[in-house]
């Protein structure tokens, strides 16, 4: 899986005359849950983009480990091992949920039976055993969610940058969504989450980054920035708490 660093250094962006980023650094490991999240309208979806390559940046780069990837485009950084999951559906909806995962794995060159072995194993893997026959169009939202990360995943990715997945999931299923995050990471897969769902997106992750008019007012472990007096006056509130 290697151990290179996705690193974003200086980052700036406007748009026409509107400055939207101004000089962000954010870091994340190989096993790391990051969270990039602050008020709407903060610069964190822009700044996320950046990093995925879907938006370059006027100023400042992206490495991963000592290469420079600025100007990679997302396929380009696909190929290197970072994946991106939208908040859109991704599934193909007119396909099964096997067909759906078979897709990565034929375009990783798999054939027979090493592709059969490998779709059954991502299937049990994410828990996907009984719907592997429903078309995408029938999932629920968390259903499509772990179709969607158990795809991304048969690309054997260093990094998942994932856009609001928790966005538009039943309570219950959220957990699951969860535990399947903290999976990766425990298979050596750096995260960057960006989420409106502020409490359960920050119970999941290592380190978050607060973000607020375009520059980084705290950065830490989930407990320490909920406290910072910054981020409680601007984006959190005084009683908020992470049970």
């Amino acid at each position: 899986m290697g151990t290179l660093e996705l690193r974003a250094m200086g980052l700036e962006k406007s748009f026409g005359r509107v400055h939207v980023i101004k000089g962000l650094d954010i870091h994340c490991a190989p096993g790391e849950i990051i969270g990039l999240l602050g008020p709407n309208g903060a610069g964190k979806t822009t700044t996320f983009y950046m990093i995925v390559g879907l938006v370059q940046p006027d100023k400042g780069s992206v490495y991963l480990g000592d290469e420079d990837i600025t100007r990679l485009d997302l396929a380009e950084r696909a190929h290197k091992g970072i994946g991106y999951l939208p908040q859109e559906a991704s599934v193909f909806r007119g396909l099964s949920v096997e067909e759906n995962l078979r897709i990565p794995l034929e375009a990783r060159g798999l054939r027979g039976r090493e592709l059969k072995m490998e779709v059954y194993e991502h299937l049990i893997s994410f828990g996907l055993e009984k719907v592997r026959k429903q078309k995408g169009i029938t999932l629920s939202g968390g259903e499509r969610r772990k179709v969607e990360i158990a795809r991304a995943m048969a690309l054997r990715p260093m990094y998942l940058l994932h856009d609001e997945p928790l966005a538009g999931i039943d309570p219950i299923k959220v957990k699951e969504i969860q535990s399947m995050i903290i999976d990766l990471k425990k298979r050596g897969i750096g995260v960057i989450i960006t989420d409106h769902n502020v409490r359960e997106t920050l119970k999941v992750c290592d380190r978050a980054y607060i973000i607020h008019k375009g520059i980084v007012i705290e950065e830490g472990d989930p407990e320490s920035v909920i406290k910072d007096d910054k981020v409680q006056k601007i984006y959190v509130g005084e009683d908020f708490t992470l049970n």
